[in-house]
């Protein structure tokens, strides 16, 4: 993965996704110390960073390979960015998805026109159905994260804010499966390499923070956080990225997630989902690192179940 790599992805991809804006905030700048510029990739299509990575993984496809259509594996965002971006494409997407997956998410990946082939909720289960329906249609299966160029393509959210915004002193973004700070840590290094990156992760749901201070993936067991998009584990392409060049990765608690969630909903009008508000939490909780700094928050979904606010805010 190349800088040339990154600005060709971005060129490919330019066409089907939205250059998302940039927002700030004297308020929250205030409570923080620090000038923040929010990245807000809660406003893409589908409304999440996801739909840069699944459009550039089926764009790098042979036109032979696109006739035979693309698979994944995925509860969440990936699964309606991989449907979406098919359908723009004209190419069949099917989508192994949990028993217990959200209803709304179905709905979602229904509607964009993903072919939704249910698994019992395991890993096993996912990977097994997976399997058979590759076998059977001839589909290339597409890795929510862990893949070279859903990685590329989830940079270009960093690389867009690095052109509007410069001189950036740190650059943060929420860890999960390590596919959005891979990329952003890859796009700080070609573009602004005195930018330093920093990650942010639930403590419920730490492995990204272990595996760093072992210097090998600790896998994700057992986590338990409110931010469901961060509960996967890193994979052999995503962590490297994460061990040679994020700087620091910074744990927050469940209630430190919804109340920066709270305050971009209440003073900035954003809607985000849970894991979105990871990374102001963690500047909050560490405002002596970023107190005078110019930082970079990228803001990496809205899809949010307006349901489940009770829930959240009790």
């Amino acid at each position: 993965m190349t800088k040339e790599s990154l600005l060709e992805t971005y060129r490919r991809i330019g066409p089907y996704i939205h250059r998302t804006p940039v927002m700030t905030s004297e308020t929250l700048d205030r409570m923080a110390g620090a000038r923040l510029f929010f990245k807000c990739d809660n406003f893409q299509k589908m409304g999440a960073f996801k739909m840069r990575g699944a459009a550039n993984a089926i764009l790098c496809l042979s036109e032979e390979a696109r006739k035979r259509g693309v698979a994944t594996h995925s509860s969440g965002n990936f699964a309606q960015a991989l449907a979406l971006s098919a359908k723009l494409l004209g190419v069949k997407a099917y989508i192994i998805m949990p028993s217990n997956s959200p209803a709304v998410k179905k709905a979602a990946v229904r509607d964009y026109g993903g072919e939704i082939i249910e698994c019992a909720p395991t890993l096993q289960a996912r990977e097994d159905t997976l399997q058979a329906v590759v076998n059977r249609t001839g589909a290339t299966f597409l890795h929510p994260y862990n893949q070279e160029e859903v990685i590329l393509g989830q940079g270009t959210a960093a690389l867009e804010l690095l052109e509007d915004v410069a001189g950036l002193d740190f650059l943060i973004a929420p860890v999960g499966g390590g596919g959005l700070i891979g990329g952003t840590a890859l796009a700080a290094r070609f573009f602004s390499p005195q930018t330093k990156v920093i990650a942010a992760e639930p403590a419920g749901a730490d492995d990204a923070w272990q595996s760093k201070q072992v210097g090998h993936i600790v896998p994700q067991t057992n986590p338990q956080t409110i931010a469901d998009g961060l509960r996967t584990s890193l994979g052999d392409k995503t962590f490297p990225l994460i061990r040679d060049f994020v700087e620091k990765i910074i744990r927050v608690e469940e209630d430190e997630i919804t109340s920066a969630m709270r305050l971009l909903m209440e003073r900035m009008k954003l809607v985000v989902e849970p894991s979105a508000a990871v990374p102001l939490a963690a500047v909050l909780k560490e405002r002596e690192l970023f107190a005078g700094k110019r930082t970079g928050i990228i803001l990496s979904g809205g899809n949010v179940d307006l349901k489940s606010l009770g829930v959240i805010f009790g």
